[in-house]
């Protein structure tokens, strides 16, 4: 036993040694990440055009070296919460500092006040690291469905202010510009970069709309884009408009009922319990008394 403490506590600060340099030496990129960015299938992230600064330093250092490249799920999540991957990954590296030197901390003070051995601290600390460095992504994750219901209630507004600007005569791209300009919301950001994007090249904004309706998941994004593009052909768009938005909005709210009505069904499990408890109160003496008397 006193030579496993000896050579344990050495063996876990090489460990430790091994996987710093292992996280801070520079890593190429993969072979598939980099031909799908050449063959520009890679989905495009939401990354600020102005340099990092503060705490963004941190997480655009981190993805520089290692060539991160997210997958489209995380893209996704991250650009319906309006959050950049470099101040993702930043998040990960405070939560992973956190971690490891939390423990490591209390270990040195209880070494120092009551020699207490700093084994354990040193064990928890890279264990700790780990979580802290996985914790964004489980919050990120768990919040996925919150996000999603936040980006459809703000997409439906954006479908009220396009058809109230049809209605003040304004044409369908027009409109849509008009509309998006009026929020700062993670939806409306997107919304606006595509338009500008077809603004430059010079082409309708549709086909971007619907390409950023698959990139972040959003149907009714995809529905706007075809009834819009109804204005190449002199249809009448308010009408179809305020229809379409009337049926997803219905849609909306009897999803939102669907849910509501699965979480009172979980809330009846606890409705359940005191009346079984209650149950038990006046269950239990009879048979203890039946249990004595055979």
């Amino acid at each position: 036993m006193t030579a496993l403490a000896l050579v344990l506590p050495g063996v876990v600060v090489a460990l430790g040694i091994v996987l710093l340099v292992a996280a801070f030496r520079p890593r190429h990129a993969r072979l598939d990440d980099a031909l799908s960015v050449l063959a520009d299938t890679a989905p495009p992230a939401a990354e600020p055009f102005e340099a990092p600064t503060g705490l963004d330093r941190l997480g655009a250092w981190w993805v520089r070296s290692r060539q991160v490249v997210a997958p489209q799920e995380l893209q996704r999540q991250l650009r319906l919460r309006g959050r950049s991957l470099t101040r993702h990954y930043a998040y990960k590296l405070v939560g992973a500092g956190v971690g490891f030197l939390l423990p490591l901390l209390m270990g040195v003070a209880l070494w120092v006040g009551f020699g207490e051995s700093p084994l354990v601290p040193l064990v928890l600390s890279l264990a700790l690291a780990l979580v802290g460095f996985l914790v964004p992504d489980l919050l990120l994750r768990s919040a996925g469905a919150d996000a999603t219901e936040d980006a459809t209630e703000a997409l439906l507004t954006f479908f009220d202010l396009v058809t109230l600007e049809r209605l003040a005569n304004q044409s369908g791209t027009q409109s849509l510009h008009a509309a998006a300009a009026l929020s700062d919301a993670p939806v409306f950001a997107d919304i606006r970069a595509a338009l500008d994007r077809a603004r430059l090249q010079q082409r309708a904004p549709y086909t971007d709309l619907k390409e950023l309706g698959r990139e972040l998941d959003l149907p009714a994004l995809r529905d706007l884009a075809d009834v819009m593009r109804l204005d190449e052909s002199g249809a009448s768009l308010s009408s179809a408009l305020r229809a379409r938005v009337k049926e997803l909005r219905d849609g909306h709210l009897t999803t939102m009922k669907m849910a509501a009505s699965e979480v009172s069904e979980r809330m009846t499990i606890f409705m359940v319990i005191p009346s079984l408890v209650l149950g038990l109160f006046f269950l239990v003496p009879p048979l203890l008394t039946l249990v004595t008397s055979g």
